[in-house]
């Protein structure tokens, strides 16, 4: 049982380094912050002259939610309307790099004191 436990701790730490080094190897640019991806010059054109990209980089949403949100700034922001290939890239890269962080924490123990 002791070497099942071993085991699975080399794993998750194992899993926990692959998670941190795929996370610190996306390059940023240096003046917005934000990922250097397809789609990023896109986003940072139609983004960044209304608002901080801050708030593009702290925010968190699926798909459906960035769209919500880019239609809301439509509506009552007078945001311009994106052709269709900029506003499917400007998605899949918000959805790519910007969507909501899955969670790598362990379930709480089960621990019976005696």
């Amino acid at each position: 049982m002791k070497i099942r436990h071993r085991i699975t701790s080399i794993m998750l730490i194992g899993g926990m380094v692959l998670v941190s080094s795929t996370i610190a190897a996306l390059e940023t640019d240096k003046d917005t912050g934000m990922v250097i991806d397809k789609g990023f010059e896109t986003v940072k054109m139609h983004c960044t002259p209304c608002h901080s990209a801050r708030l593009v980089t702290q925010n968190r949403m699926d798909r459906d939610d960035w769209l919500k949100t880019i239609r809301w700034m439509q509506e009552t922001q007078n945001l311009w309307k994106f052709p269709p290939e900029s506003e499917k890239e400007i998605l899949d890269y918000l959805a790519k790099h910007y969507a909501p962080h899955k969670q790598y924490r362990r379930a709480p123990l089960d621990v019976k004191w005696e």
